[in-house]
């Protein structure tokens, strides 16, 4: 890759990571119209790697929080402060672990072109823009029942289907289930963490087992670039959420699925 390439791809992934707009549909399509040579597994690892860190970094105080916490309530056997919204995290991130594990081999073979990332774009945008719409936006984060933690979970499973937008999927459940914008951005990117990390994890055993040449320079320019990306991304999405809501990446969504199905039907 060259490095106007590597810069590209890097900064795409920390935009669209946490935005739902969806960033592996974004991956998927910069190459096919561009042109370019496939990014490869590394740098694929490595762009994930910089958006886990990027998250870390940004939640790190409420993740110190949560983890003692949890703690606490794995010695006590009851639960503790925000020891429920660290469980919540947990089991929230075991639908798509087990969907990943039965059906990602098909969703990497069959679910990975133009009409599909279009038809998905266009679909979860118009839900996005319903549930921000309808939504009653009353709750927290904190005040999630375990049935709504099992319905944001099933939502994020459905995400491994690319142009569904995991932060997208999981931020319209939680507003279709009363939380604020705030809250459900919130929780969406508290989810995103372990499933980074688990999709990472399988990324680098893959990338081991393969023993490809690695371009070591691509990597850390990759890796720094969206995790740098991805942090003011954050930072900025939840300071202007409450303004400007959910539409304006309704929009983009809608025009963005009708090109793809003008170039690609």
């Amino acid at each position: 890759m060259d490095l106007f390439q590597i810069i590209a791809l890097a900064i795409l992934q920390g935009l669209t990571e946490f935005l739902p707009i969806s960033s592996s549909a974004h991956l998927i399509l910069l190459p096919i119209i561009t042109g370019w040579q496939d990014q490869g597994l590394a740098f694929d690892v490595a762009v994930h790697v910089g958006t886990l860190a990027a998250v870390v970094i940004y939640f790190r105080h409420t993740l110190v929080i949560l983890f003692n916490d949890w703690l606490q309530s794995l010695i006590k056997r009851q639960l503790i402060g925000d020891s429920k919204l660290a469980w919540a995290v947990l089991f929230g991130t075991i639908p798509v672990g087990l969907a990943g594990l039965l059906l990602g081999d098909f969703i990497e073979s069959s679910l990975r072109s133009p009409l599909v990332i279009a038809v998905t774009t266009i679909i979860f945008g118009l839900l996005l823009g319903w549930a921000d719409w309808q939504g009653k936006r009353l709750r927290t984060e904190h005040q999630l029942t375990w049935q709504d933690v099992f319905i944001v979970g099933i939502a994020q499973a459905v995400a491994l289907v690319p142009g569904t937008s995991r932060s997208g999927i999981t931020m319209t459940a939680g507003l279709i289930l009363g939380l604020s914008r705030q809250a459900a951005a919130r929780f969406s990117f508290l989810l995103s963490i372990p499933v980074i990390f688990l999709a990472g994890s399988l990324k680098t055993v893959e990338l081991m087992q393969s023993k490809l040449d690695t371009d070591w320079f691509a990597i850390f320019v990759g890796a720094a670039l969206s995790a740098l990306t991805a942090f003011i991304c954050i930072h900025v999405f939840l300071k202007l959420l409450e303004k400007i809501g959910m539409w304006p990446f309704v929009i983009y969504r809608l025009i963005l699925g009708a090109i793809l199905v003008w170039l690609f039907i």
